[in-house]
């Protein structure tokens, strides 16, 4: 259970990321990404956008991404939208 996020748990540390990676990703693979959304761009592009816990889970999502030898094109933290609170699963 070393990277996995109970989202109950509200930590400051806690931050809403966006990576974008180089080709597509089966929606199947969000579970497998801590259930961060998944979205395919237009552009062949795909973006990962979820609540990360802290800098640990953060590579621990990045390796994911190096093990799937798809080429990372930018990692951002964002601002969440104020409608979605952690403590909602969102």
């Amino acid at each position: 259970m070393a990277n996995e996020f109970d989202p109950k748990i509200v930590a400051s540390s806690a931050a809403v990321y966006q990576l974008r990676l180089e080709g597509h990703l089966g929606a199947q693979w969000a579970d497998w990404f801590g259930g961060m959304a998944v979205t395919l761009e237009e552009n062949g592009e795909t973006l990962l956008t979820g609540w990360v816990a802290d800098q640990a889970a953060l590579f621990g999502l990045l390796k994911k991404v190096r093990d799937l030898g798809m080429p990372l094109l930018s990692v951002n933290r964002i601002e969440p939208d104020p409608a979605i609170r952690m403590d909602d699963g969102q």
